[in-house]
């Protein structure tokens, strides 16, 4: 299942179960390209959500999903 891109403010959110899914970063080591995602326990697939270009992005994923501890960051 792959999840399109959402920016921060839509309302069609899709929802986040801490339960079985963890949020990440996925970054790219040789572009330095950050996306947040949410990674299955169960699986271990990642499934994107954002395209994080600084920290405003950040912030607004972590709004959206009411994220507040620490994200992985996945290499």
């Amino acid at each position: 299942m792959k999840l399109p891109f959402f920016r921060a403010g839509q309302s069609d959110t899709p929802a986040f179960d801490p339960a079985r899914c963890t949020p990440v970063i996925r970054c790219s080591i040789c572009t330095g390209e950050q996306v947040a995602g949410f990674r299955e326990n169960a699986t271990g697939k990642i499934h994107d959500v954002a395209l994080i270009r600084g920290e405003q992005d950040l912030q607004a994923f972590r709004k959206q999903y009411g994220i507040t501890g620490p994200i992985e960051k996945v290499y």
